[in-house]
């Protein structure tokens, strides 16, 4: 098979060589007859997460731990369609939290055998990045500017924002320059956050949307999109933001309760009587071209049919019925208006209205008189009072003109409105009639609809009930998806229109670029055969000035990652991709879109898996966002606490559940780490230290207590990867923390002695020690490799003591040689001997006497159901409890002991001896 040759390092199709990856043979223990035997290297004197994550970051880097070897077949392969983050500023803790949850899965399935491929990309376009650079270097775009080469930008982060009317008007060519220039520098310190925090993607598989390849594979999607007729252009009312002076699709939106009031306005019968509706709009009374109520509504039955005159402006418009009319609110009969909400643009549809419309793009009322109101008496209150002036100004006239004229016969009452918001914007919405690109998805096709429904149900949800966000969203769709934008800095609608011969533009008959020249910006360069001096002019050409939305390139990221229609044999080992980790706040745009996308072009789902996180909420139980300045930025809490600690925070919260910023839980799992690291060297050290050979044999654990603690961590072992394999790391990190607790504090300390035996330089050494060491690397090996998803480098740090190669690309463990190794021993043993050393351990407590006093005779009460667990343990918990003489263990009588403290054993008698001295060297 041929693979092509690298094609750069931005490009994620670039070939990187495999690393050499060949596993250490741990996950078995025993390879047929052979035994692995580790040596260990060097085991430091003092040991610290301090400075961890740069050392490992650059080994990794330099061995390519993490290089995506594209040699494996797509059934060796796991392939992510990872997030990329908005490149407009800086990271935040969120971000943090479910980028970690997905590099947990990622470690996970390398060590499961699979080949991860897991890039990276950075979401450059859109809006949150013009915000930026408009406010970063002061400036702003002014189409009519030609490309100024020797441009300077007068402000280069201040720190402060520019205020709109200090911003320096530059070509939009200058502006998407400076966008370019500064999302580079937000894309390295993105890389260095993440390269911190350990995420193990691939630094040669990376994109950018804004990237020649990203744009390419969004132009070329659309083009497929118009020539099957699933793109269409269409003149409509839609959703406007007056303050960026752009379209809005309907996954964009944000409900917003907003401030009015309600204003009781009299509409005028033939015969004089007035009929009253109520409105929070009055300024659009010029534009009303209907009353409408339910049709079972009793009151109005009688003006069905006929028509009613506007006060003011004497417009005759009729009275209609609709089932959308709400009875129980306000008067029950409704102005229609072109247009104040979407039910207006409903009413308008279905009823067949015509369009009378008073609000330009910039959110003023036109400017001059329309000419259905030229010829009525309100012509000359609408010139002087009302044309031209922001939709507060004109409302406050016309509400003065109507209590002068006696069709407002009541004071306004305050009222709070839900208002639908841009979701980056400050300011209402306005509906305003445009020419707009749309792509079909289901909103007005019920047959696409279900088929995107049934999509839904294909996909496997993580958790599950996520699902059903998927099916509202889908269910409640009542358009389809604007995806042309009114801003600068994004991926170009790859058109062009003719212009006649009498210089009228040919909306209808768009020029189309041939796929191989793709990508393209045709506000800049002239269509096939024609010349860049036919821009504008009669028989010539115009380009679309229009980019698309920013969720039209993101919804490829599967084809732009895995080389669509540029890399075909990268793209069928990716494609369709295992898994899509996002939020929950973006199911219904970027989830969705993505599905909308590839269910058109493939015909299939473009993953099999999403993993759905939550919020991360402030101390006040409120959701950050940049927006709500609540959020906090992640470097200097993994400088502070470390990126295992830190890491460890985020794995303790499920998949869709939304969790607390606690830096207690990161202060928990710093102090695993630290533990970790401890635990290790305390473990490996009976062996003789640095040189010294462990042969991992199950066959040498001879010792009951030994046998029990592998028994146990096999039930772990096996637990933990069922968790993992349903997408619930939570899971797994709680069985694994709690047994490497519970082997720490009781196995640790029971067989310590028996582990030194003769002394660590003694070549002699009986079976009982050979079986606590053994088990004691077994454990070791099989908790560092569980543990190394969450916590990737101390348990790297350790590896590196002992082990060759990575442990991030040791295979994941087994239960089968533990279970071997443990036979038929009972997990809960150890639990036992751990409560009977416990027990002796509280009367040296209570008797305020050091751990190290030695205990002449003692007499244990041990339920019956732990009894023979503590005869077989007997020898190690006597030497753990520093037990120099008789210990009995006698069977509790009924009652006897608090099964919740020590397990119910009770120490029935004990004689203290005197304490040894204090080493004070």
């Amino acid at each position: 098979m041929s693979i092509p040759a690298s094609t750069g390092p931005t490009d994620p199709a670039a070939t990187t060589p495999a690393p050499d990856t060949t596993p250490t043979p741990a996950a078995s223990a025993v390879q047929g007859s052979e035994v692995v035997r580790a040596v260990v290297k060097e085991v430091p004197d003092k040991v610290s997460t301090d400075g961890l994550e740069v050392k490992f970051d650059e080994r990794w880097t330099a061995e390519q731990t993490f290089a995506f070897d594209r040699t494996k077949t797509r059934d060796e392969i796991y392939s992510i369609d990872t997030p990329p983050p908005t490149a407009s500023g800086s990271l935040h803790v969120g971000h943090v939290f479910s980028y970690t949850h997905t590099d947990i899965v990622a470690r996970y399935k390398r060590m499961r055998g699979l080949e991860v491929f897991y890039p990276m990309g950075w979401d450059d376009n859109g809006l949150p990045t013009e915000r930026r650079v408009q406010n970063y270097y002061g400036v702003r775009v002014d189409l009519s500017l030609p490309y100024d080469p020797e441009f300077t930008p007068p402000f280069e982060g201040t720190g402060k924002s520019v205020k709109a009317a200090d911003q320096v008007p530059i070509s939009r060519r200058n502006f998407v320059e400076l966008c370019e220039r500064l999302t580079a520098e937000d894309e390295k310190q993105f890389e260095e956050l993440w390269r911190r925090l350990g995420i193990s993607v691939d630094w040669a598989q990376t994109y950018q949307t804004i990237g020649d390849s990203s744009r390419a594979t969004a132009q070329r999607a659309f083009v497929r999109n118009f020539q099957r007729g699933e793109a269409y252009q269409a003149e409509a009312p839609g959703l406007w933001d007056v303050t960026f002076q752009t379209a809005v699709a309907q996954a964009e939106l944000e409900a917003r309760d907003y401030p009015g009031h309600f204003h009781k306005v009299a509409f005028h019968q033939a015969d004089g009587s007035p009929v009253y509706i109520e409105t929070t709009r009055p300024e659009l009374i010029p534009a009303a071209v209907a009353l409408i109520a339910h049709p079972d509504d009793e009151r109005y039955q009688h003006l069905f049919g006929t028509t009613v005159t506007s006060p003011l402006f004497g417009v005759e418009v009729p009275v209609l019925a609709h089932h959308l009319a709400e009875p129980d609110k306000g008067a029950g009969i409704a102005m229609c208006c072109t247009f104040g909400d979407l039910t207006d643009v409903q009413w308008w549809r279905e009823l067949q209205l015509p369009t009378r419309s008073i609000i330009n793009r910039d959110g003023r009322i036109t400017r001059e008189v329309p000419e259905w109101l030229s010829a009525g008496p309100g012509a000359e209150l609408f010139e002087a009072e009302v044309a031209g002036k922001t939709t507060f100004s004109a409302r406050k006239a016309i509400v003065d003109a109507l209590t002068a004229s006696g069709d407002m016969p009541t004071e306004p009452v305050a009222t709070q409105r839900k208002a639908n918001f841009f979701e980056k914007g400050d300011k209402p919405l306005e509906i305003v009639t445009s020419r707009q690109w749309y792509i079909r998805n289901g909103g007005r096709d019920q047959a696409l609809r279900e088929e995107l429904l049934g999509r839904g149900k294909e996909l496997d949800f993580h958790p599950d009930f996520m699902r059903v966000r998927y099916q509202n969203w889908v269910n409640g769709l009542n358009g389809d998806w604007l995806v042309s934008r009114q801003r600068f800095f994004g991926v170009a609608i790859p058109l062009w229109y003719p212009v006649d011969a009498s210089g009228e533009v040919d909306y209808d008959h768009p020029i189309v670029p041939a796929e191989e020249i793709l990508p393209v910006d045709p506000t800049s360069q002239a269509p096939a055969g024609y010349s860049e001096e036919q821009r504008g002019q009669a028989g010539g050409f115009v380009g679309d000035a229009d980019v698309m939305d920013t969720w039209a390139t993101s919804s490829l990221t599967p084809q732009i990652v895995g080389g669509w229609e540029r890399d075909q044999d990268l793209f069928d080992r990716v494609y369709p991709m295992d898994l899509r980790p996002q939020g929950q706040d973006i199911i219904r745009t970027w989830l969705f879109s993505t599905v909308v996308r590839s269910h058109l072009e493939n015909k299939v789902l473009p993953w099999k898996n999403a993993t759905i996180s939550g919020w991360i909420l402030d101390p006040d139980r409120k959701k950050m966002s940049k927006s709500k300045g609540n959020v906090v930025t992640p470097m200097d809490l993994l400088v502070e606490h470390g990126s295992d600690a830190v890491r460890y925070w985020a794995a303790s919260a499920r998949l869709g559940t939304d969790a607390a910023f606690e830096v207690g839980q990161m202060k928990i799992g710093r102090r695993l780490a630290i533990k970790v690291l401890n635990a290790s060297k305390f473990a490996l050290s009976f062996g003789g230290g640095a040189g010294s050979e462990i042969a991992l044999d199950p066959a040498a654990v001879t010792v009951s207590l030994d046998r029990s603690m592998l028994a146990g961590l096999a039930g772990v072992v096996e637990q933990a990867t069922a968790a993992l394999e349903a997408y619930d790391h939570t899971r797994a990190l709680e069985l694994t923390e709690t047994f490497f607790w519970t082997f720490c504090d009781d196995y640790l300390e029971l067989v310590k002695d028996r582990a030194y035996g003769a002394g660590a330089d003694s070549a002699d050494i009986t079976a009982e020690t050979a079986s606590a060491r053994t088990a004691l690397a077994l454990a070791l090996d099989t908790m560092l490799r569980l543990l190394a998803p969450y916590l990737p480098f101390a348990t790297e740090e350790v590896w590196s003591w002992w082990r060759e190669g990575s442990v991030h690309r040791a295979p994941w463990p087994v239960a089968g040689p533990l279970r071997a190794a443990g036979g038929d021993a009972d997990p809960t043993d150890l639990a036992a001997a751990g409560h009977a050393l416990a027990a002796l351990r509280k009367v040296k407590s209570e008797a305020k006497a050091s751990m190290r006093t030695p205990i002449v005779a003692a007499s244990l009460a041990v339920p019956a159901g732990s009894l023979t667990a503590v005869e077989t343990a007997v020898e190690d918990v006597k030497a753990a409890g520093r037990v120099t003489g008789p210990l009995d263990l006698v069977a509790a009588a009924e009652g006897q002991g608090d099964p919740a403290v020590q397990g119910g054993i009770v120490v029935t008698s004990s004689e203290l001896g005197e304490a040894p001295p204090r080493n004070k060297g």
